[in-house]
Formats: structure tokens, sequence, C-alpha cells
């Protein structure tokens, strides 16, 4: 059994091989080698290439699926458990293959993410404004925005949506196990990826004088946090902060997102 899985494994990488664009020589660094070395050495996200388009049939995914509902966007050889903060590693990456879109893998100690479709995220990110909420960075495809967020647990997710009368199909979480497109990577669904509010520093922890009923030093307002990466701190809001406007403006999202469109 074990041989015939193994050989089943490697028709599977044989063909993904043929599927693969060929490698692009390149005089410089590319922007997509750019990116995945700022997200993992300076944001210390671990990253890793996605399987990105077939060279003979640019709308197709070079994956063996044929029907794949995210084509080039998602992780396929390495997998997902590959993904690295290592400098090495994402320069090989992206040396061999610098067209590969950027990939993070979320949770753990990366961010999780909550993505909507665009019209409903725009008008979420209206209302959170309104209400003084501190954002942190938002990913955009033509179809879809993603709010990068702290780190939660399955479990914590679970019951914050439990409480929820309603949760629409078409609002997504991506957490642990998950992972998200960066960019400036091509989006499955036609367009490029693009920082619709980029990565912002977390704001310097002043030191103050406590006097009875104030805040210790450092206290972040409440529902928002600092990444932890030994890089430069991130300013990232809790789910709990904002899934109340992400659910409000994807209630009334046409379609109820059936299907994945990154």
């Amino acid at each position: 059994m074990r041989e015939i899985l193994g050989r089943r494994l490697q028709r599977l990488r044989d063909r993904f091989q043929s599927l693969r664009p060929d490698r692009v020589q390149s005089g410089g660094t590319s922007s997509l080698l750019e990116a995945a070395l700022t997200c993992a050495t300076t944001f210390q996200w671990p990253v890793l290439p996605g399987v990105g388009r077939s060279s003979t049939d640019g709308a197709r995914c070079a994956c063996p699926d044929p029907d794949c509902a995210v084509p080039g966007a998602h992780p396929f050889d390495p997998g997902l458990l590959a993904a690295s903060t290592d400098p090495r590693m994402v320069a090989w990456w992206w040396t061999n293959r610098p067209t590969a879109p950027v990939l993070m893998a979320t949770g753990g100690s990366a961010p999780c993410a909550v993505s909507l479709p665009a019209g409903a995220a725009a008008r979420a990110l209206v209302r959170l404004d309104a209400q003084g909420m501190r954002l942190g960075p938002v990913v955009a495809t033509p179809t879809r925005w993603a709010l990068l967020v702290a780190p939660y647990s399955l479990e914590r997710l679970g019951e914050l949506l439990y409480a929820k009368d309603h949760v629409p199909s078409s609002l997504r979480f991506h957490g642990e196990g998950g992972y998200l497109l960066l960019p400036p990577s091509a989006a499955s669904s036609g367009g490029q990826v693009r920082w619709e509010r980029e990565p912002r520093p977390a704001p310097p922890r002043q030191a103050v004088t406590k006097s009875p009923g104030t805040k210790s030093p450092g206290t972040k307002p409440p529902g928002a946090r600092a990444s932890q990466a030994s890089g430069t701190e991130l300013w990232l809001p809790d789910v709990e902060a904002v899934v109340d406007a992400l659910v409000e403006a994807s209630s009334g999202a046409p379609g109820g997102g059936s299907r994945l469109a990154y």
C-alpha cells in the first residue's frame, strides 16, 4: 500500500512539474521575492510559494485538479507545513520560482484573518472607522478583502460564532491551518492582490506616571493588540473587535459566497 501511495504521489508531482511555468530569468530581485522576504524577516510571518498558473493555459491552475476553485492561489508543492521565516529558504523558493504567489500560513504566532466580499468589506471598514477602531493590515483582491487580526484559536472562534444569530457563508475565517494570499501576487479571480491598508507599526508604549484609576503604562485599547513578531511589532485588532461589523456587512452580500474567489 505504501508503494502504491508513493507512486501516486510521484505521478502527481511529475504532472505538476509539467504544468508549472518555466523559470523566469531576471537580473534583479523580483517584487514577489522582496515581498516574501519582507513578510518573513521584517514581520516574522511564515510564507511559502503558491502553486501558480499553468504555463500552457494561464486560466488554469498548475495543480492536477482541473476544477481548482482557487487557480494558482493555494499551496501544493511545497505543502502548507513548509511555510517558513528563514530568509535562505524564502530566497531559494522565489529564486527558482520568481512568479509564484506569496502565501502566508495563518495562525499560531502569525496573524489570522477574516475575509468577505469586497463591497461588504468596504462598508465594514467605514463602520469600524466611524467607531474609532484601529485596524490592522487589510489585503484586497478585486473580489474579496481580508482583515488581518490577532491570532485566535478554533475554540475561541467557535464560542464567538456560536453566540451569533447568523453567520453569512460569504464570511470566511483564516485561522490555524489556513493561509492567505498576499500582495503583490496575482489573484485567482483576475487582477492583483494589493494592500488596502498597509501593515503599520504598533504605537509606542509611553511610560507614564500611574495615578489612581488610570491604566498601567503600555496598556492597549480594548479589543486590540500588537503582534509578537521579533522584527517589527505590528498592530492587529482582536477578532472580537471587528466580527460584528463584518457579520452585518456580509449579511447583505450577493451570492452568499458559495465559491472561493480570492
